[in-house]
């Protein structure tokens, strides 16, 4: 071989190793060259909600006062146990056991609320005795409740958590730590009525005994307002809290090109949201995400439509460095084609084990259901199966969306929890949609 020759030679191998290594998202040197947050508050987590790893730890097992971020896990167990038109029949009980100073919606013995009202009371305006009136209609009694809510905790993996109350209220037999509430904001955020109502920037409350106008209930969560200087990109919600003994805790989720992110910060002294923003980006740095985009929304044909659409360009990045390195080691042999993500100018395909590829079929990949077309292209969009069912693929990467309401051109259409679009029907946050699977408002 010449010098020129094997100077060529030498020069692809560096730019396709250089190729492989920048765009490795999980790769250690990614890792390293991505600053570990200096994080002020007392305890701490990272945690995502993906792969079920933890990111980063500050005391992740030590209990603290939970104050009121308490509330996402009253507010799961009142959505897995009750209906949301379901009424509150508030009692003396459920509002004058209250501590003073504590946050209220003056609502008082004999006020008739439902369940859904009172769930954005607690999420949006963290009222206090809303959460004990949501205990007794779930359990009878708060003390009832709260057994409940230890059993719930220890379902979900806690291990370091005892509750006594639904709102969070100072107590010595009431705490819990950054790991455990990381675990419960994931349930939190895996239920998609819990998620529609934890995004809500403001609610108007009805009227009540004492407050015969109602009132406008405003999220207490900075980072949730696009309106708000705190504002955080992809955030999907939240809750905050504070006493004096717990100091600032703050919960955050969110989620950008298929990676969702809990944040969890306890015993802080006014620093929650900076070190919760520190947090959330050292994580999308890791996952190799840029922090100034969000997801793409938009499909490519509508539900209406017929027929199916062309897959577009997108995918994650751990799909894109699968790819990247799948097509370089395919051209290791005469026509191999190794197991995995290969490319093919704009369009993503995939190789089973074995060497067949994907066609026709959905496979689950690394947590995330993907369709592929019949010409093996990874499918973006909306998608109709044989049985007339429309299904949504996403287009920043190919995962199904599940559980969640999808906009398009202005229209609201729900997808289950198996993908499918529903039609005809209630949906599970109360919301009536048509046989064309639009929103009725």
């Amino acid at each position: 071989m010449s010098f020129r020759g094997f100077l060529k030679k030498f020069t692809v191998r560096i730019l396709i190793t250089a190729m492989l290594f920048s765009a490795l998202p999980f790769s250690v040197s990614r890792a390293q060259t991505a600053a570990e947050p200096d994080i002020s508050s007392d305890g701490a987590v990272l945690y995502n909600a993906t792969s079920g790893k933890f990111l980063y730890e500050k005391n992740a097992d030590k209990a603290y006062y939970p104050a009121s971020v308490t509330k996402i896990l009253t507010a799961l167990l009142v959505l897995e146990n009750c209906s949301l038109d379901d009424t509150v029949n508030f009692s003396a009980a459920a509002t004058t056991n209250l501590e003073s100073g504590a946050v209220t919606l003056n609502l008082t013995e004999g006020d008739k609320v439902s369940v859904k009202d009172c769930l954005y009371a607690i999420l949006l305006k963290s009222a206090n005795e809303a959460a004990n009136g949501l205990a007794e209609h779930v359990s009878g009694s708060v003390s009832a409740f709260a057994d409940l809510m230890n059993k719930r905790a220890k379902q979900l993996g806690c291990t370091g958590s005892h509750f006594a109350n639904p709102n969070g209220l100072d107590d010595t037999d009431h705490y819990t730590t950054p790991h455990d509430m990381a675990l419960i904001a994931k349930a939190c955020f895996d239920n998609s009525t819990f998620c529609t109502i934890d995004h809500t920037t403001s609610y108007q409350f009805p009227a009540t005994i004492n407050r015969p106008e109602g009132t406008l209930l405003v999220m207490g969560h900075k980072m949730i307002d696009s309106g708000n200087s705190q504002y955080y990109n992809g955030v999907i919600g939240g809750k905050t809290g504070y006493t004096s003994a717990a100091g600032n805790t703050l919960v955050t989720c969110a989620e950008r090109n298929g990676v969702r992110l809990i944040a969890v910060v306890m015993k802080s002294r006014s620093t929650h949201y900076a070190d919760t923003k520190a947090l959330l980006d050292y994580g999308f740095a890791l996952q190799g995400q840029d922090k100034g985009t969000s997801p793409v929304t938009s499909p490519v044909t509508s539900p209406g439509s017929a027929g199916t659409s062309s897959a577009s360009t997108g995918t994650s990045s751990a799909e894109t460095v699968a790819a990247v390195s799948e097509t370089v080691s395919s051209s290791s042999g005469p026509g191999a084609q190794s197991a995995g993500w290969h490319q093919d100018g704009d369009k993503w395909y995939y190789v089973k084990d074995g060497g067949a590829e994907a066609r026709s079929e959905r496979l689950t990949i690394n947590g995330f259901e993907y369709w592929f077309d019949a010409d093996g292209t990874m499918a973006t969009g909306w998608r109709k199966d044989a049985g007339g069912g429309w299904y949504y693929m996403r287009p920043s990467f190919g995962g199904m969306k599940k559980s969640a309401w999808i906009s398009y051109n202005g229209v609201w259409y729900y997808l289950g929890p198996d993908g499918k679009m529903f039609s005809d029907t209630i949906t599970p946050d109360g919301y009536r949609v048509d046989g064309q699977g639009a929103w009725i408002e």
